[in-house]
């Protein structure tokens, strides 16, 4: 008996691996040879690979398709209907399997609802993409993002709280204490 859960509508190819407590719901197709963490949670109509890796703990909502090239590191949050493309010039009468292109989404960051991601970007660790923007180059750990194309507009933090920097270049985050410092244009969370 497995440890995780598949809805009876969804289908599971052979050669995957999915990690204990995560669930898989209606109408979804896990393809062949990805690996999926555990304590992770798939919406329904979602289609993951073939070969795509998703960490621990990762929530994938509604209406998402995780295409090859694409990792997923633990704790990631994709909102409803955002998209990942793979080439970046696609043709339907040209074959570019071998063209796709690597997009990485690091630990902790949070896409917005029907966000685009084009491929061969990185989301930094705990960014937050605003629902509907697109995303067409790289994104800075800690980082909020917004708009067509996103430009960013702040920072937040592990908790998802917009952080505001005193003259010291410091922000605290009143939800859980942590501390963070701006500098040279980055945030660092400051481990005490």
């Amino acid at each position: 008996m497995s440890n995780y859960f598949v809805h009876e509508s969804s289908y599971v190819d052979d050669n995957v691996n999915i990690g204990e407590n995560t669930k898989i719901w209606h109408f979804s197709h896990i393809l062949v040879g990805s690996n999926i963490g555990k304590n992770c949670s798939f919406g329904q109509n979602c289609v993951v690979g073939p070969k795509v890796k998703i960490g621990n703990g990762v929530k994938v909502q509604n209406n998402i398709s995780i295409y090859e090239g694409v990792e997923v590191e633990d704790d990631v949050f994709l909102g409803p209907s955002m998209v990942f493309t793979n080439v970046i010039n696609p043709r339907s009468f040209i074959v570019r399997k071998e063209e796709f292109k690597i997009t990485l989404l690091k630990k902790g960051c949070s896409i917005g609802a029907n966000v685009t991601i084009v491929c061969g970007n990185t989301i930094g660790k705990y960014a937050l993409v605003g629902a509907g923007s697109v995303i067409n180059k790289d994104v800075k750990d800690f980082a909020l993002m917004v708009g067509v194309p996103a430009k960013q507009i702040g920072w937040v933090s592990v908790a998802g709280n917009r952080l505001e920097f005193d003259e010291n270049n410091i922000a605290i985050d009143s939800f859980d204490n942590s501390k963070y410092k701006l500098q040279n244009d980055e945030v660092i969370l400051i481990e005490e």
